[in-house]
């Protein structure tokens, strides 16, 4: 399990590093520098993924703690770490903005527990956001509940699940509840916490009774001389059960949620500089593939010759694609652009392979006439019927190609051999049922 672990780890670093390399060159190439509001719109997302390989070579588990006002959020990471350092109280609101402290637990794993404020905090919207935007940076996320789960708080799980993050929810304050009400409340959160009403209930490690700061209770004393008096003592932390599944989890499987969750940034950052590109180069992409149809069009058009006519046209169509990639920014072969191009072909449902079909037969048809048209001039027509008609048919496929290739190239690349979705599925097809992984696969299924 550890070799799977540092091999996700390892995937996870080629991947980003893949990127980097990619916009590395660009630079050096000046496609960057000459575009320089290009270069302004897409640095955020370039130093987020620096930021983000640095964190998987740091190897340190971000683990943040999430839910409403008054639920315990910081008592809770105050008793994993032993020790009052998370500022608590009676007061809603205590956490004004989010803190992380350092934990290593066992003495093996560097952790990083991140406090947050509460999620419904009125007049508290701009604190609200920095807290989802913490979602994005953990590795793990514990939603904290202390009851039975309200309304608000069911729509942000939901937000937090849509994170695509493993989650443990967290009932805390189990000691002012009586067993039967925490076993009925247990239950509630068993099939709520999940998300969804169709999903499947939360398994063993993914729900979790604590009592993070239990409140103090009165204790009788008799003492030797008969006398008897009441004093009040607070009882330990209740969070044996929520460290030992957060240690398991870290141990079977944290190094793959590392590198899970570092894909997920990587491709969320490239999409974003794919989108900003699109928007700042959309009509330069739709002028080429145009000229590119109408040129593959006339060309296919006048020549009388149907073996050059298939060959021209994938040419063509290669040099399109290789266009619209110098236009997007990014790196290409013709091997690469043959291989996206075959791509197309095969996704196309026969559409494009049709094409190449009735355009070899009506380029017969048409060599057939441009030979015997000296013979008889009648033959003149049927050429240029044929022309017409295969010029249409090249054109079309010339646009979808280009359409085809445009989305493709828009993805940011983030589904070849070392593209950050690629991998993504490769470790998520890899992780055994027992995990939380596993679960989160499951939720995942419909994307990948």
């Amino acid at each position: 399990m550890r070799n799977l672990q540092e091999t996700h780890l390892n995937r996870a670093r080629a991947s980003l590093r893949q990127v980097l390399s990619w916009y590395g060159y660009l630079r050096k190439s000046g496609q960057l520098s000459s575009n320089p509001e290009l270069a302004g719109l897409v640095k955020p997302e370039l130093e987020a993924l620096n930021s983000t390989l640095n964190k998987l070579d740091s190897s340190i588990i971000r683990i943040a703690a999430f839910g409403l006002v008054s639920r315990g959020k910081s008592a809770v990471l105050n008793a994993l770490l032993g020790d009052k350092i998370l500022q608590t109280g009676p007061l809603n609101g205590v956490t004004q903005w989010p803190r992380s402290v350092r934990w290593q637990p066992g003495g093996k794993v560097l952790v990083e527990l991140i406090d947050t404020p509460g999620l419904d905090e009125i007049e508290g919207e701009s604190r609200a956001d920095m807290a989802r935007v913490v979602v994005h940076q953990a590795d793990l996320i514990l939603f904290v509940v202390s009851g039975d789960i309200t309304r608000t708080e069911y729509q942000a799980l939901l937000e937090l699940r849509q994170a695509q993050k493993p989650l443990i929810l967290v009932f805390n304050k189990i000691d002012l509840y009586p067993d039967t009400d925490q076993g009925a409340i247990y239950q509630n959160l068993q099939q709520l916490g999940a998300g969804h009403p169709q999903a499947k209930p939360l398994l063993p490690d993914e729900i979790v009774m604590v009592a993070a700061e239990p409140a103090p209770m009165e204790v009788r004393v008799e003492w030797a001389d008969g006398r008897v008096s009441y004093e009040w003592e607070t009882p330990p932390p209740q969070v044996d059960e929520l460290k030992e599944i957060i240690l398991n989890i870290l141990n079977r499987e944290g190094r793959s949620l590392l590198a899970l969750n570092a894909l997920i940034q990587a491709r969320d950052a490239e999409a974003a500089i794919a989108q900003k590109t699109i928007d700042l180069r959309q009509q330069e992409a739709e002028d080429i593939i145009w000229q590119f149809t109408k040129y593959k069009a006339l060309a296919v058009m006048l020549n009388p010759i149907a073996f050059l006519d298939i060959l021209g046209g994938t040419v063509a169509d290669l040099a399109l694609i290789r266009a619209l990639a110098r236009l997007y920014g990014l790196p290409m072969t013709s091997y690469e652009a043959g291989k996206i191009l075959k791509t197309i072909l095969f996704s196309s449902g026969g559409l494009l392979l049709g094409e190449l079909g009735s355009s070899f037969l009506l380029g017969l048809g048409k060599s057939t006439a441009a030979i015997t048209s000296g013979d008889n001039p009648s033959n003149i027509t049927a050429f240029a019927g044929s022309a017409i008609a295969q010029a249409g048919i090249a054109g079309y496929g010339a646009y979808s190609v280009g359409k085809a290739a445009q989305v493709y190239l828009e993805k940011g690349c983030t589904w070849g051999q070392l593209g950050a979705s690629s991998v993504i599925q490769e470790i998520l097809s890899q992780v055994d049922q027992n995990t939380i992984l596993y679960r989160l696969r499951q939720e995942l299924g419909i994307k990948y």
